[in-house]
């Protein structure tokens, strides 16, 4: 609300500025440094406060976003927990207009602001993905056009991997990530997103921006997705015949359907756009008077001239060494164990100091001399390997990671007295294994594991790995098997000392969102999967609903339907029975009350998951 206050009174909050399923932003002010900022607020699952996992998981994601370093990313400047413990993000305040805003109010857009403007959203791209980091959700709501024609990529929430369990718990869902007119194919299926996912969303924009209109629009966020995987994409000049030819070449390549076939990166994509960065004169309401002096344009100039004509280095001799240098060289070692354990040290400090990335490249140079040196499996290259292995993991590097994870557990293997670093080293191998889209493979990792594990049924390890073991098979859509697998989790917790145990309600919750009825995902029929993987199910009742409703013998509904000309949207619908499932929303919210009225006016019987029960549900849709 406004005038909360954060960290202690530092940051105030003034307005609401954006709101969507992933959190809020909020515009506010830094007391102590007396300059606007944004607050963004990570919303929690069910309205749930953050546990100890919510809040690494956070610190993580802020971690990231902060290292990208770039102009046309708004800048992290801190990061907490308010009073509630719930995370926020204190950012850059951004001024400025959307795409989406700017499209809306001028139409169509120039043919040289919109190469401008995508070859700014390539630059960016360029810096996130040398990070490994894919943004999954490039959009013309999520472009800021500032006022002195700088372009700012906002949002980046998606562009961290899940975790292990937060796989279980968006893959339970069937609720992919990203915003349906501008996903690729291969992220409408769940399938790894990778740069080219990132492109394909930018060609999207780009046809947007052109001709004001989505690339595929359909009556349900369905119907576009399907448009996304099976139609080919219109040509640029149907609509507007004055787009050049190699732009229109460009945007069809961004949108093919195989990843492998669009451009190789998007410096690539920058570089065929940059000679159509032509004729950007003045965008009222948009950007500032021409005659008005812009300190970054001028700062932009002169960085544009940099290695424009590189003069021909010199070729210089180096030194040689004197002899009696080249033998102290010969004689010491590449490295010493001193020299190993000073860089694993050292990397402890980079890790706190100035990041996770500068702690691996540390890391790299001394794992692989030492390794060189001392053998794969002495102690202390073990630990090296490990602490670089960690450290990417820490960082959001998961797939680079993954082959360190899996090398280094089939050596310890071999190694007496490492059980606790060869379990470690396994389960952080499957969590790569998900992020890398892999589920199958690493449910079978984690069964594995189970099967071979050396500390007892008891072991509050093994008990954990029993749920993550029950979570990874209901998100995958194997609900009996995970019914199995929790409930004799369920049974020997309970007949365990309150001492030391995983907690057992827990369980119950999980076993709870797996209803009686619910069918395993490859045994309910074509319609209801979809309906199952497109379906909104962050409300606990919607989510129940669906639960039990395929094995009622009720026909799939129409997922996001829209209503009249207004396009008033029930998440579930059934047409024929003029039956309806709304999504809830705050009490005081007059476009909710609209929206009721609508349906009511129309005679259907529309209202909240948690108005419904499912009895009453199934019966009216059967009528």
């Amino acid at each position: 609300m406004p005038g909360r206050k954060l960290s202690y009174g530092r940051y105030r909050l003034e307005s609401k500025i954006a709101h969507g399923g992933m959190g809020e932003v909020w515009l506010g002010r830094d007391t102590r440094l007396e300059r606007e900022i944004a607050v963004k607020f990570i919303r929690v699952a069910d309205g749930a406060p953050p546990d100890p996992e919510h809040i690494r998981r956070f610190v993580r994601e802020s971690r990231i976003t902060a290292r990208l370093q770039h102009p046309g990313v708004p800048a992290v400047f801190d990061g907490g927990l308010d009073e509630h413990g719930w995370p926020f993000l204190v950012m850059q305040r951004v001024k400025g207009m959307s795409i989406a805003q700017l499209i809306n109010e001028q139409g169509p857009l120039p043919i040289g602001w919109t190469a401008a403007i995508a070859a700014q959203v390539c630059a960016v791209l360029v810096a996130a993905h040398g990070e490994e980091l894919i943004h999954r959700d490039i959009k013309p709501s999520n472009l800021m056009l500032e006022p002195d024609g700088c372009v700012k990529v906002l949002d980046f929430g998606l562009a961290t991997a899940p975790t292990l369990e937060e796989f279980s718990r968006i893959t339970m869902t069937k609720q992919p990530l990203g915003s349906p007119p501008y996903m690729a194919p291969e992220q409408v299926e769940g399938a790894e997103c990778t740069p080219a996912t990132d492109l394909y969303a930018l060609g999207c924009t780009m046809y947007e921006m052109l001709t004001a209109e989505p690339v595929f629009s359909g009556s349900t966020y369905i119907s576009v997705m399907l448009r996304q995987i099976k139609d080919p994409p219109p040509a640029a000049r149907q609509s507007r015949p004055d787009v050049p030819a190699e732009l229109e070449e460009l945007i069809a390549e961004l949108l093919r359907k195989d990843p492998a076939e669009r451009p190789a990166s998007a410096e690539a994509v920058h570089q065929r756009l940059l000679p159509l960065v032509t004729d950007l004169g003045p965008i009222i309401g948009a950007l500032e008077s021409p005659a008005k002096t812009s300190p970054v344009r001028l700062y932009a100039t002169v960085l544009n001239e940099v290695f424009r004509n590189p003069p021909v280095a010199s070729t210089v001799t180096a030194p040689q060494p004197a002899p009696s240098s080249v033998r102290a060289s010969r004689s010491r070692p590449a490295i010493t164990r001193d020299d190993v354990a000073k860089a694993r040290t050292d990397a402890r400090r980079l890790a706190r100091t100035s990041g996770l990335k500068d702690a691996a490249k540390a890391l790299e140079q001394v794992e692989r001399l030492a390794r060189q040196v001392f053998g794969d499996t002495d102690s202390d290259v073990v630990r090296v390997r490990y602490d670089l292995a960690t450290t990417l993991f820490e960082g959001g590097e998961y797939r680079r990671a993954l082959p360190i994870f899996r090398e280094l557990s089939a050596d310890l293997a071999e190694v007496p007295g490492a059980t606790d670093l060869l379990f470690d080293c396994r389960l952080k191998q499957a969590t790569c294994l998900v992020v890398d889209g892999r589920p199958a493979d690493a449910l079978g990792q984690l069964q594995s594991l189970l099967k071979e594990q050396a500390y007892g049924d008891a072991d509050p390890r093994v008990l954990e790995l029993r749920k993550q073991i029950g979570l990874l098979q209901h998100g995958s859509g194997q609900h009996q098997a995970a019914r199995t697998t929790l409930t004799a989790l369920l049974a020997d917790l309970q007949n365990l000392p309150a001492a030391g145990r995983p907690d057992p309600h827990e369980v119950e919750r999980l076993l709870s969102s797996i209803a009686p009825g619910t069918a395993d995902t490859e045994q309910v029929d074509d319609a209801w999967r979809e309906a199952l993987r497109y379906a909104n199910r962050d409300e606990s009742a919607l989510d129940d609903l669906l639960n039990v409703l395929p094995g009622r013998g009720v026909p799939a509904p129409v997922v996001g339907f829209e209503l009249g000309d207004e396009g008033w949207t029930a998440e579930l619908a059934w047409p024929a029975a003029k039956v309806a499932v709304l999504l809830s929303g705050e009490p005081d919210d007059r476009e909710i009350d609209a929206r009721d009225a609508a349906f009511a006016a129309a005679g259907w019987d529309a209202r909240t998951a948690a108005e419904w029960r499912v009895d009453e549900l199934t019966e009216r849709i059967s009528e």
